[in-house]
């Protein structure tokens, strides 16, 4: 057993170039671009991290600068109270106009000063300011003096003072008064912290949320009102890295993170600059949406310039491409013409390059090969003609050789091509019916004329000598090899479908359909032909009895479509006067002096027995 390998399925060229062409031009440019987007996207991120940072050093800053101004006052303060009671600031002198004078004057030396007092070391003391302290305030009051009882300076936690509009957010700031190692008292002062939510809300905008928080992480200050002073900030991951670092967070630090729960989340960057003289820190966040909307800008942009220049790359591609493989494929199709056998093809190109020169030298050749192919026919249209012409010699020598038979095989190869064409059989077939049928009897060449031109009916041993044309046929037109398709035509046309037949007694499909159809032809012919052993029968009466032989002895679709093509009037008998011959009444045949028409003086048609078609000459 052989096996036939597949060969690959052909890649058009097209497809190749324009592969290799995107190729060197996309890959490339992705590179590029990829790389040129990555260090773009890092700067942007680096500059959003370094305006963040920027941020909350310039507040914190801001915050460092006023602690140390409001230090610097309070130690100027200090002095100026030594000074002015001499050291003593005791029961007797704490109440002196120069001291309230140079309290009052502090106060209003500054917005930022709400409220201000002076305490000696029983606890009392003045006071002078815009508002008036609370428990809250009195509580970080008390704080502030044990500090300074212990020679410390104090800062206290963001407070809340009055309600409404006229809130405020202040926080304490304290130093001990000494002279020399002795504690004098203590001098405190309420800061009001509008001017750190001023600032704040200044660089507030573009969605950045800056606040300040202290180290326990709770809200200090805030831009936007969603944050209350006080509030525990520890939530946020930011603050709490500001936290757990305790007082050793020196540098800003910006982290990444998220807000909110797994459903509800937000991804943000933050950045967190400690105020280190009050352990604060200012905090800004931004969600990450629009701390890097440049950087997403950026890829976009970057993605729609790279799909811009990667469809303009193709379309170049196409374009070189296409001025490539157009020429190729004009050539391929042409030279698919020329395999069709249409040799009139030309190929028009314009081109200097060598595919122009291959279109001259196609065209030349093509030009050539359909002289070439011309000449060929020519001659094969002449071997054909002198073929079949051979053919229709040699079938006409041997019904020459009996007068009754005359003209038969040009008949019954008309009638089969008729039959043929009715039963849509193809053109191959057709043409090999065609030789066969005019080389059916051909056999009858080695039958001795004695048998062959004998006026009357033969007999049983003159018929079996009959019957050997139809294998002599064959035997003589084996040998040549272009016949061996028409051989079953010649040898099996006297065959039956019921066995009856010969030369073997084949029965149904065993007979080929070539010698089936000539089968119907030949007995049409045979009965509507004078013969010395009976009369011509009218076509009507020929075809009823071979209606009666159908799916007997003869293909009942040959049949159909003979009847069909005599019904349509392609067959035409020509009308002739049958002469009988003078034999004796036994002989079955008609009386030889009879003239007349045929469809007038036939009897009247019956069916024969088989035994009279079996003896019958054709």
């Amino acid at each position: 057993m052989s096996f036939k390998i597949a060969s690959p399925a052909r890649i058009p060229i097209l497809y190749v170039i324009l592969g290799v062409l995107l190729v060197i031009s996309i890959i490339p440019m992705y590179f590029y671009s990829s790389q040129v987007e990555a260090i773009n996207r890092d700067r942007l991120k680096t500059n959003e991290m370094l305006l963040q940072n920027a941020v909350t050093r310039s507040l914190a800053d801001d915050l460092s600068q006023h602690e140390r101004s409001l230090r610097m006052m309070l130690a100027n303060l200090s002095s100026a109270i030594q000074v002015a009671s001499g050291g003593d600031i005791g029961e007797k002198n704490i109440e002196t106009p120069e001291l309230r004078a140079l309290l009052e004057n502090f106060v209003s030396s500054s917005d930022e000063i709400a409220y201000a007092t002076l305490l000696n070391s029983e606890a009392k003391g003045i006071s002078a300011g815009r508002i008036a302290p609370d428990a809250f305030l009195q509580r970080e009051l008390e704080r502030a003096y044990a500090a300074a009882r212990d020679g410390r300076v104090y800062s206290g936690q963001a407070l809340v003072v009055g309600e409404g509009k006229s809130s405020r957010t202040v926080f304490l700031v304290s130093s001990p008064v000494m002279y020399g190692q002795r504690f004098l008292g203590m001098i405190a002062s309420v800061v009001d912290l509008q001017f750190l939510i001023h600032r704040l809300q200044e660089v507030s905008g573009g969605g950045l949320t800056p606040y300040v928080v202290d180290a326990q992480g709770r809200l200090v200050a805030s831009a936007t009102p969603e944050f209350i002073t006080g509030q525990d900030m520890k939530n946020l991951e930011i603050v709490r890295n500001f936290v757990d670092s305790g007082n050793k967070a020196q540098l800003a630090a910006t982290k990444e993170f998220t807000v909110g729960d797994s459903k509800n989340s937000e991804e943000m960057l933050g950045t967190y600059s400690p105020v280190t003289a009050l352990n604060w820190a200012v905090v800004v966040q931004k969600p990450r949406r629009e701390a890097y909307r440049g950087v997403y800008e950026m890829q976009r942009t970057a993605r729609l310039l790279a799909l811009l220049a990667v469809l303009l790359s193709i379309g170049v591609s196409i374009f070189a491409a296409r001025r490539i493989t157009n020429p190729l494929e004009v050539l391929t199709e042409s030279s698919r013409a020329i395999a069709r056998g249409d040799f009139s093809q030309r190929v028009h190109l314009w081109s200097r390059t060598e595919i122009g020169e291959l279109a001259e030298t196609f065209n030349t050749m093509s030009e050539e090969l359909e002289h070439f192919v011309e000449d060929l026919k020519r001659a094969a249209d002449e071997n054909r003609a002198l073929f079949m012409g051979s053919i229709q010699m040699l079938a006409g020598a041997v019904d020459e050789k009996d007068p009754y038979t005359r003209g038969h095989s040009d008949r019954v190869t008309r009638y089969s091509l008729l039959i043929a064409k009715e039963m849509a059989l193809p053109a191959s077939f057709m043409e090999t019916l065609q030789i066969s049928a005019q080389l059916h009897d051909v056999g009858k060449i080695g039958i001795e004329d004695q048998i062959l031109k004998k006026p009357g009916a033969l007999t049983a041993e003159e018929f079996e000598v009959m019957k050997t044309h139809t294998t002599k046929g064959a035997n003589i037109l084996r040998p040549v090899t272009q016949l061996a398709e028409m051989l079953p035509g010649i040898e099996l046309h006297h065959e039956a479908l019921d066995g009856r037949g010969y030369p073997y007694g084949l029965q149904g499909d065993q007979i080929p359909l070539l010698a089936r159809v000539i089968a119907v032809a030949d007995t049409f012919d045979a009965l509507t032909t004078n013969r010395p052993y009976q009369h011509a029968h009218t076509p009507e009466d020929a075809l009823k009895i071979i209606q009666n032989l159908a799916g007997k002895r003869l293909d009942p679709v040959p049949v159909a479509a003979l009847m069909a093509v005599y019904q349509r009037g392609e067959i035409k008998i020509q009308r002739f006067v049958i002469k009988r011959p003078a034999t004796s009444p036994t002989a079955n045949t008609a009386s030889p002096t009879a003239s007349v028409s045929t469809p007038a003086t036939a009897p009247a048609a019956t069916a024969p027995d088989s035994s009279v078609l079996e003896r019958t000459r054709v």
